[in-house]
């Protein structure tokens, strides 16, 4: 893809950051600002009929009456298994759209897998099944395939280790592209700026739990049981991790309320501070990222985006 010149500064602006930082709102008030379009980096959000569960906030979407177009967001059906492979491939063609139309791509999102798989110098190589590393795999403990998938990357998604045949899969993949590192073909050069959101530790807490109490006061459960009537198992829910793995063992009658409530709560947590060891390790490994303090408002945190972007 040959570089397309327009009036912004940079091809790509990254809005990053854990979960429960507002992200997608600060992106959609700024798309606005800019005439500008989204794609979403979110292994979840891009399924469709998964909007509570996701965080996905259609809402957010809506500034001044305004829809902001967006890409990558209610692109599959729940049941098929997206992966970072068809990320990238999405990505490019979104963001190749975009720019090809002189339009600023602004991509929101906290799945650091898919940023990076974004921003990559190379292409993601398809991962065909290897079944003698399989086997190879199937006599390791479940515990030992957690550690070796730490040595090839770090954690992210929590349904990578809890679901052994994932965890293989990941490892299979992880080994395979290492492996194959002169097969990679270069990805399409473009700038890019990243800015993520940052709150105090126990602000961050606080506003995960308030969270979700909003979310299952407004229909979370019933948005999970609508995914099961319409034919997916419980074991299918589980794969998307958190919110659907823990109210899907609630509304089974494997837990009850008071329990699903503690663990999800927890476990939405832990899962912010494996975001932000990820982003950590981005910076160590030479990616800018402009840290942006959440207690401001999104108007001043335009005009901070703004300054930086255009300097």
């Amino acid at each position: 893809m040959k570089h397309i010149k327009t009036e912004h500064p940079f091809d790509l602006i990254v809005i990053t950051g854990p979960t429960a930082t507002g992200k997608t709102r600060l992106a959609a008030e700024l798309a606005y600002d800019l005439d500008a379009e989204i794609i979403g980096a979110d292994s979840r959000q891009v399924y469709t009929g998964m909007d509570i569960g996701t965080g996905k906030d259609l809402a957010d979407y809506v500034v001044e009456g305004k829809i902001i177009p967006s890409h990558l967001v209610d692109r599959v059906e729940p049941g098929y298994e997206f992966n970072v492979f068809e990320f990238q491939e999405e990505f490019f063609k979104a963001f190749q759209h975009i720019r090809k139309r002189g339009k600023q791509a602004i991509m929101c999102g906290g799945t650091g897998m898919y940023i990076e798989a974004a921003l990559a110098s190379y292409k993601m190589l398809k991962v065909p099944e290897n079944k003698a590393l399989r086997k190879k795999l199937e006599t390791l403990t479940h515990q030992e395939l957690v550690e070796k998938l730490e040595t090839l990357r770090p954690l992210h998604n929590t349904t990578d280790i809890t679901l052994r045949d994932r965890l293989i899969r990941a490892i299979e993949i992880e080994s395979y592209q290492q492996a194959h590192m002169e097969e990679k073909v270069a990805a399409p050069d473009f700038s890019h700026i990243i800015f993520a959101l940052n709150f105090p530790r126990d602000v961050i807490r606080e506003r995960i739990t308030q969270r979700l109490r909003t979310r299952l006061e407004n229909g979370m459960v019933d948005e999970i049981q609508k995914l099961l009537k319409t034919g997916l198992k419980p074991e299918q829910l589980t794969f998307y991790g958190l919110e659907y793995k823990y109210i899907t063992l609630y509304v089974t009658g494997e837990i009850t309320w008071d329990e699903m409530f503690t663990k999800l709560n927890t476990a939405i947590h832990q899962f912010a501070k494996r975001q932000m060891t990820w982003f950590r390790r981005m910076e160590k490994n030479g990616f800018q990222i402009h840290w942006i303090d959440g207690m401001l408002d999104n108007s001043k945190k335009i005009e901070i985006i703004k300054e930086k972007v255009c300097r």
